[in-house]
């Protein structure tokens, strides 16, 4: 990829959207495409993503199902006690925190649309979407880029540390120092249409080879695209 790959600072937009459109590629190469199985549930959707930070999937997925299962709908986890809440999601970690963190973003859509039910957010903008999320405590770029993929399909790359840490060694858009830094630095430069597949991609990347520690450079597919190696 002889366009300046391992040259010093940030790219240029043009420059930086052929490479993510060929990192794409590659890594679809690599991975495979990911298919969008959209998330009729978006309040489920905004939980469930909520319930994801800082812990792994794994528990994360536990800590959903168990909430699912103690409380027959939204609005039992709205009108239940903190501590009953953070029971039924003690094995995803962070319980207490996060949830009054849930109560409050449920009290807050209930309030606001009359129900518990965010419809009206497929009428929105992308950026009407975000604006809308990010008002509620506890809900960064991440999530509310996460509910506005996952849950409506639209062309939204969220970063966690994995696509973070990727997306620096890379170069592309230079070092963030955040993930929520590299998230606006990488909006209009993703191919259209692949926001899930980057996402997804980069992010078995991180997991599989780009590691923190000891990354395996010698078995990625990016290496020759890549400021880090």
């Amino acid at each position: 990829m002889g366009d300046g790959t391992r040259s010093a600072g940030r790219m240029t937009p043009s420059v930086a959207r052929r490479r993510l459109a060929r990192i794409t590629d590659l890594l679809e190469h690599k991975f495979g495409v990911p298919r969008w199985h959209g998330d009729r549930d978006l309040v489920g959707s905004l939980i469930a993503t909520v319930l994801s930070q800082n812990t792994s999937d794994t528990n994360s997925a536990r800590a959903y199902a168990s909430l699912r299962e103690r409380f027959p709908d939204w609005g039992a986890v709205s009108r239940a006690r903190d501590a009953s809440v953070a029971a039924a999601i003690r094995g995803g970690g962070l319980a207490n925190v996060k949830a009054a963190r849930i109560r409050r973003i449920l009290h807050s859509i209930e309030r606001e649309a009359g129900g518990l039910d965010l419809g009206f957010l497929k009428a929105m903008t992308d950026d009407e979407v975000l604006a809308y999320l990010l008002r509620f405590e506890g809900v960064g770029a991440k999530t509310a880029a996460c509910v506005a993929l996952f849950g409506l399909g639209r062309d939204v790359m969220p970063v966690d540390t994995h696509v973070h840490r990727v997306i620096g060694r890379l170069g592309v858009v230079g070092r963030p120092r955040t993930p929520e830094a590299t998230f606006e630095a990488l909006r209009g430069l993703v191919p259209e249409g692949r926001s899930l597949s980057l996402h997804v991609n980069l992010i078995r990347l991180g997991r599989a080879l780009c590691r923190p520690r000891a990354p395996r450079c010698p078995e990625c597919p990016l290496r020759a695209a890549c400021a880090f190696t």
